[in-house]
């Protein structure tokens, strides 16, 4: 009986992907005749397995497990998800679970952070970007898909999630006692003059409001005598295409390509052009970006680069630029697959290669680390001028005078230099007006 099970049980499976097959219209697919032929020998497998495993094996699991191990072998982002991870996945569960405000991917087969975000449990305890996550609540994580570890990392808020992380250059394993909150992040901050001219505004995060809080902050500056920005989306680690699209198409615009994806299927291969003319189309721009700019941030540097809009400072980024489907199974199971690639106006993929910047400025973990307590510790002594409560901060403050953000600085001299030239040239259109990118896929 335990046989015929797993036979029926296999079955289910091969006349699932079976149908998943023939409604694949992708060239070069393999014939039904060899498709059959290699799940028969899936199925005898199966067959094998259920005679002679040393103990009774639930037909489900081995399913579900031979189809995890199938997504497994494609890449990091494809996931086999099983009815209640499906399930959870279609629910709106915003505000109902915590979140240490991380963002992170599979990279290298291991769990990675891409970025934490700003003034978040995980950033505030001190994860980096590139950090990898190589234990959870004391489990390895080597054998979690990406849905499973966002599940462990969830929680109410108030609770506190362990994790030991692996760090380049440190010898040992880091432990982590995190606590979760509910995550609400201000995506456009610190907007203001920084030079004669020169603003600076930075974008944390692409959410469902940046675009409007990004035209109020640029509307300010302006205002105050902006001519040029410098636009910091260091540690962005995306968020909502949509978003990242509407932001570079206010320094773009007049219908031309931002982004563009490109699979196997016709039906996966998309453009995404700006919608409207551009709101600041002759604003000088510097962007600044490192490795823990990803997915949305790539594609909005990746664009303004392209269109010769911007000159991009710092660091090469993440490369994280795919396009994952989710496409159900009859059982109420469904595969994530990896559908599509992003691609930069030019043609450039941003999967694992990134955004080369055009100015590249290093800095080390340590220095970008100084730099962020060092932003925090401004900010909290601006907001509290008269607190006497805060001698640990001026303290701490004082022995961090000399970090400098070299990256921001470059971009700032880049942009005076620029503002020079416009002046002497009796205004006339700079270097960074617009161009045509060069030819692509």
């Amino acid at each position: 009986m335990m046989v015929r099970k797993a036979a029926l049980t296999a079955a289910a499976c091969v006349a699932a992907l079976l149908a998943i097959h023939r409604n694949s219209a992708a060239p070069g697919r393999v014939s039904d005749r060899d498709l059959r032929r290699q799940l028969d020998i899936f199925v005898s497998a199966m067959d094998v397995v259920g005679r002679n495993y040393y103990r009774e094996t639930e037909e489900r699991d081995l399913a579900y497990g031979a189809l995890k191990g199938m997504c497994a072998a494609l890449d990091p982002h494809s996931q086999f998800m099983d009815e209640e991870i499906y399930r959870e996945m279609k629910v709106e569960t915003e505000g109902q679970f915590g979140g240490l405000g991380i963002e992170i991917t599979i990279k290298e087969q291991f769990l990675t952070v891409v970025a934490p975000i700003e003034d978040t449990p995980a950033f505030k305890e001190g994860i980096k970007p590139g950090d990898r996550i190589v234990e959870i609540e004391g489990e390895p994580t080597n054998d979690l898909t990406l849905i499973e570890a966002v599940r462990k990392l969830r929680g109410p808020p108030g609770t506190v999630v362990r994790i030991t992380v692996m760090r380049q250059g440190s010898a040992d394993l880091i432990p982590f006692s995190i606590t979760r909150a509910n995550i609400q992040i201000q995506s456009v901050k610190d907007a203001s003059l920084i030079a004669p001219g020169v603003g600076y505004i930075r974008l944390t995060q692409f959410q469902e409001h940046t675009g409007a809080d990004l035209d109020r902050a640029l509307r300010s500056l302006e205002k105050e005598g902006m001519r040029a920005l410098v636009l910091d989306m260091r540690n962005n680690p995306g968020g909502l295409l949509q978003v990242a699209i509407e932001i570079a198409e206010k320094f773009i615009g007049d219908r031309r390509l931002i982004v563009y994806t490109k699979g196997r299927l016709e039906s996966q291969s998309s453009e995404f052009k700006a919608r409207s003319r551009a709101t600041h189309p002759d604003l000088l721009l510097a962007v600044l970006v490192n490795k823990g700019s990803a997915s949305g941030s790539e594609i909005v540097a990746g664009a303004l680069q392209d269109w010769k809009r911007a000159v991009v400072v710092g660091n090469t980024t993440f490369g994280k630029g795919s396009v994952q489907s989710v496409l159900p199974l009859a059982d109420g199971s469904a595969l994530r697959l990896t559908t599509a690639r992003y691609f930069t106006p030019g043609g450039r993929v941003i999967q694992k290669v990134g955004i080369e910047p055009d100015i590249p400025v290093e800095m080390t973990d340590e220095e970008e680390v100084k730099l962020l307590v060092k932003r925090r510790l401004e900010k909290m002594l601006a907001d509290n001028p008269d607190a006497e409560d805060l001698d640990r901060e001026r303290e701490e403050i004082g022995q961090l005078v000399d970090v400098r953000d070299l990256p921001l600085e470059r971009a700032v001299e880049l942009l005076q230099g620029l503002l020079a030239y416009r002046r002497s040239e009796d205004g006339r259109e700079g270097a960074l007006a617009g161009g045509t990118p060069p030819s692509g896929g």
